[in-house]
């Protein structure tokens, strides 16, 4: 994602201190510490109010900026729900009463009045001892049977709380059993499985119990700023010197994004180039539920808070981390899968794009070549140093260049830009590599807070590649690249194909310290030095294509929409996060006025209705399409049904029938003919050779790393098992029919100009 770089000019610093400052009968009325580990700060409403003022007066969205009775009660809902997601712990009764406050909150919170955020925190530790105590002594002294018919919600989140006591403890119990049931089902005897859950519940409690007040003030004010939009985001000192050691170090861990939907941490997206990607192990969906040092013991990571999770996955480069997994593609959520990987930094070579010469034959044997080139991000180098030795700086777009030339003139017919996993980075970059395809025209329009509009245009009107193309996205592309498939499709410069849109993020953050703007009166007052306000990440500004509409929430839908489980994904893209900035666009007369004219290439369009019918009827009798509209079927069923077994006996046959319909779509991929593809892959490294690598048979790379085990002969059977890319695969092929289709019609030929 995209983050603006924080503000510096000092004369805005100081009209916002004079603006946002507050006076010094409200510091000295600040409460003085008593003592006890959760008491709020004696500065604590200092800060309250400062970050209310901040959002008010500076937030993009200039309609929407005032402290509303709707924004208030999604301020209490969000504090609410970081405490408990799940809905296990408050009763009704309980939310009742702090609804109560919900019409004053804002004026509360403005004055610096933080008193509700620790009233909840401290019934929600009743609530949490009270429980704790009864899943300790159920564990003790209950038996459970897993032989009924009643079944259990794994995802609480959109649930109602407990009406009272004794519902909640029903409720408890419940889970309890779905919990034993899935260690049970693991294969652990009734000792292991105790010892298992009352860690678990004893390090949750731990950790609440451990907390703060300025985590307690950092949750509630972080749940403030979520009411203005997702991104938006309060830090508390302690988080803002670990982000700023983030940015500083090249942390080492196993190379993947995290989360935590439903309490269970969850790769998000694998990050090129990382052990994880390295040992084809590991793939998105996949959930982490125990992890361990070397030879140590697991350490049990469900419920357990996120950055607790990352914690225990970093550590030094070369040493060892061994995490037991859920598969996505489990056969039931109670499989266990181990894998060991050896912590390592992410080498930036790995992050670099990368190129691949595609040979296959056509549906009429005709043997054919097509170029790939795979973008991870938009990276870029910046020569910070004062020495007069000239530096070459890493840049996207010079890579990209480099590697288009290169299959150029190993004569390809056409080009497939890979962007389905490039989550953004460099919008300089994305501006520049959108110029290699066009002669001129502009790239993408920023909107600050001001309504002050900024075109970014073509920097030059040279093109390296002028030939047929298509921008391959997925639901986890976005930012950057979002800019750049907008931009193409806008001018129908290229086909976008892909999942049912990109991700949609269309919003710049950017990061200010608040120590900064207080009043200097006031920061001469606060003498012993202890006064640390923290950061607050505040959306500033809006992208818009070049035809005016807004990459906000709606993201870049394709021409051509691949059948995919990420189109029914939940939780993939901005759209299903909470409380989005809405999507909007810059009106015609606005872009007349600041010339922003559309190159109308009429490269694509023309044959975007063809297209889409030869993809259908390839698509409908394609295997690994059948496959994957199988997956999309049994995802359209666990969504709908949202509730897990509790009996035994159907759990087991229900695995069992799983694994034996994966085992027969494995036996299916193995007893087929080799394929026809041959891959030669590019790197910066070798992209100058005379020779062409050795090719691969297929588009993967085929870099497998050995079994960490050499007697696990399952799991090396499973690794030589071929990857099939089906998206990549019918992205070749629809390019090969839009090749054909400009052909028959005398378009352009396909090796371009060079700058």
């Amino acid at each position: 994602m995209l983050i603006a770089t924080p503000v510096k000019s000092k004369s805005l610093l100081l009209s916002l201190a004079f603006l946002l400052a507050l006076t010094v009968s409200q510091l000295c009325a600040a409460t003085d510490d008593t003592g006890a580990d959760r008491a709020p700060g004696k500065y604590d409403g200092l800060i309250a109010s400062k970050v209310v003022g901040i959002m008010q007066n500076y937030h993009f969205d200039k309609q929407h900026r005032e402290f509303t009775p709707e924004k208030a009660q999604f301020f209490l809902d969000t504090y609410l729900k970081r405490l408990d997601n799940q809905k296990l712990f408050f009763l009704k009764s309980d939310i009742a009463q702090f609804q109560a406050f919900v019409p004053k909150l804002n004026q509360q919170v403005a004055r610096g009045d933080i008193s509700l955020a620790h009233r909840i925190f401290d019934k929600f530790i009743q609530r949490l001892e009270a429980n704790y105590q009864f899943a300790n002594e159920a564990l003790d002294n209950k038996s459970f049977d897993f032989s009924g018919d009643d079944r259990y919600l794994v995802n609480r989140k959109d649930a109602e709380h407990p009406k009272n006591k004794s519902e909640q403890l029903k409720l408890w119990e419940q889970r309890l059993r779905y919990e034993y049931l899935q260690e049970k089902l693991g294969d652990k005897d009734h000792k292991e499985i105790v010892e298992t859950l009352k860690r678990r519940y004893s390090r949750i409690r731990r950790h609440f119990t451990e907390l703060d007040g300025d985590d307690v003030l950092e949750l509630y004010l972080a749940s403030l700023t979520r009411a203005y939009d997702p991104h938006s985001d309060y830090m508390a000192q302690h988080s803002l010197d670990n982000f700023a050691i983030s940015m500083k170090l090249s942390l080492q861990g196993i190379g993947a994004l995290l989360s935590s939907p439903d309490g269970t941490c969850e790769i998000v997206r694998v990050i090129p180039g990382g052990p994880a990607a390295r040992s084809k192990k590991i793939k998105a969906k996949d959930k982490i539920v125990a992890v361990a040092q070397a030879d140590e013991e697991p350490v049990d990571v469900v419920d357990m808070p996120l950055r607790k999770v990352v914690d225990l996955i970093r550590g030094e480069k070369g040493t060892e981390v061994r995490l037991t997994i859920i598969p996505a593609d489990a056969s039931d959520s109670s499989v266990r899968k181990n894998i060991s990987l050896i912590r390592d930094e992410i080498p930036l070579e790995n992050q670099e794009a990368t190129a691949r010469l595609i040979e296959m034959n056509d549906a009429k044997g005709n043997q054919r070549r097509l170029g790939v080139i795979d973008l991870p991000s938009f990276y870029a180098d910046f020569n910070l140093d004062n020495s007069k030795k000239k530096k070459e700086l890493k840049s996207t777009s010079k890579d990209v260049a480099v590697l288009i030339e290169r299959l150029k003139k190993e004569n390809i017919e056409g080009l497939v830009l890979d962007l389905r996993r490039n989550g953004g980075g460099s919008l300089d970059e994305a501006i520049k590599l959108s110029g290699l395809f066009i002669r001129e025209g502009p790239i993408v329009l920023v909107k600050d807070i001001n309504g002050s509009i900024n075109v970014d245009r073509d920097p030059d009107k040279g093109i390296v590649y002028d030939g047929p193309m298509i921008v391959l996205t997925s639901r986890h592309s976005a930012s950057a690249s979002e800019i750049l498939a907008g931009a193409l499709q806008d001018h129908d410069r290229a086909l976008i194909v892909g999942d049912k849109s990109t991700h949609g993020k269309g919003t710049v953050q950017t990061l200010l310290e608040l120590d900064r703007f207080y009043d200097p009166r006031i920061r001469k007052l606060i003498a012993d030095g202890d006064f640390q306000p923290g950061a607050l990440k505040i959306t500033i500004r809006k992208f818009y294509r070049p035809s005016g509409h807004s990459t906000q929430t709606r993201g870049v839908v394709p021409d051509i929409v691949l059948p995919s489980v990420n189109n029914w994904a939940e939780g993939l893209g901005e759209a299903e996060l909470e409380n989005p900035m809405e999507w909007d666009f810059i009106p015609k007369e606005i872009l007349e006025k600041e010339d922003v004219k559309l190159a109308n290439l009429d490269r694509a369009k023309p044959y975007v209705e063809e297209l889409r019918k030869l993809h259908k009827l390839r698509v409908k009798g394609d295997k690994d399409f059948a496959y994957v509209r199988e997956d999309i079927e049994r995802y359209k069923e666990l969504i709908k049904d949202k509730t897990v077994s509790l009996n035994e006996a159907a759990r087991i046959k229900e695995k069992d029938d799983n694994e034996a319909r994966v085992d027969k779509r494995k036996e299916e991929i193995k007893a087929r003919p080799e394929s026809d593809v041959r891959s030669y892959k590019f790197t910066l490294k070798n992209v100058e050779a005379k020779e062409l690598p050795e090719a691969t048979i297929g588009d993967e790379d085929a870099e497998v790393e050995e079994p960490e085990n050499d007697d696990d002969e399952e799991e090396k059977e499973e690794e030589k098992l071929p990857v099939i890319d089906a998206g990549l695969k019918e992205a070749r092929l629809v390019l090969l029919d839009y090749i054909d289709l400009l052909g028959k019609k005398g378009a352009v030929a396909a090796t371009g100009k060079t700058r």
